[in-house]
Formats: structure tokens, C-alpha cells, sequence
């Protein structure tokens, strides 16, 4: 029985973590079990989605299974994005100054500021009566 060959990355946005396994093949990407052009439906999140392949120029030779949990849309984007760079990264160290130029080995920090008590949110307060 021969072993495929699988690299694991883990891309973390905002609350969104994903879990990316890529193998070497025709260029599937499948989210959840779903396709990857259902699961994020707009041009735009794809193309951040694809954005580490598309620098690397490595779009048609990798199959790719992501397992995505927590976050909206844009966070799980950005998660996915982050994992596949780091997956990129574990199949060829020789890709890391093309992802590092790029900025997609970067873990974006920014998260959502809590609500503080004695204000509705983080920073808005409630209206000042003088009299």
C-alpha cells in the first residue's frame, strides 16, 4: 500500500480555523465537503482563497481538502488562505520568498474588540444628558 503524501497547514483568522491537507493531484479544492466554488460564493473570496496558489503558480497540481470551523465568510477566506500558504510551505521550502513577499505566511492578528461595561459596545458610549 502506498502512502499519499499529504501536508498539513493551519490558517487562522479572526475566529475562523482552518484545517488544510493538500496532495499532489488535478487541482480540486473541497471545503467542508463541498466544493470549494459553493462554499464561498462570491469572485472575491475565491480569489483570496487562490491567491497563494496563483503567486507560487502552483494551481493545477495540488488537490486540496479544508475543514473550516468558526467566523463569517471573509474570516474563513482568510483562514483557508493562510493554511494552504502554510501547506505550500511544508511541500517546498524553496516557495517561502515568494509567500513571504506576498504577506500570505503572515497571521492576521485583528480581532474584534470586546464590549467594555457601562457602554453598548466597545468604544460607543451612551448619550450624555447634562440636564
Amino acid at each position: 500500500m502506498a502512502a499519499i503524501t499529504e501536508f498539513l497547514g493551519t490558517g487562522r483568522r479572526k475566529t475562523a480555523i482552518a484545517r488544510v491537507r493538500i496532495a499532489s493531484g488535478s487541482g480540486k479544492i473541497t471545503v467542508n465537503g463541498r466544493p470549494f466554488e459553493t462554499y464561498f460564493p462570491t469572485d472575491t473570496l475565491r480569489m483570496v482563497v487562490s491567491q497563494p496558489l496563483a503567486a507560487t503558480a502552483m494551481a493545477g497540481k495540488f488537490d486540496i481538502r479544508v475543514n473550516v470551523q468558526g467566523g463569517g465568510p471573509n474570516g474563513q477566506a482568510g483562514a483557508v488562505r493562510h493554511g494552504i500558504a502554510r501547506a505550500l510551505l511544508e511541500s517546498d521550502i524553496n516557495l517561502r520568498p515568494t509567500l513571504k513577499s506576498e504577506g500570505l505566511l503572515t497571521r492576521d492578528s485583528r480581532k474584534r474588540e470586546r464590549k467594555k461595561y457601562g457602554q453598548p459596545g466597545a468604544r460607543k458610549r451612551f448619550q450624555y444628558s447634562k440636564r
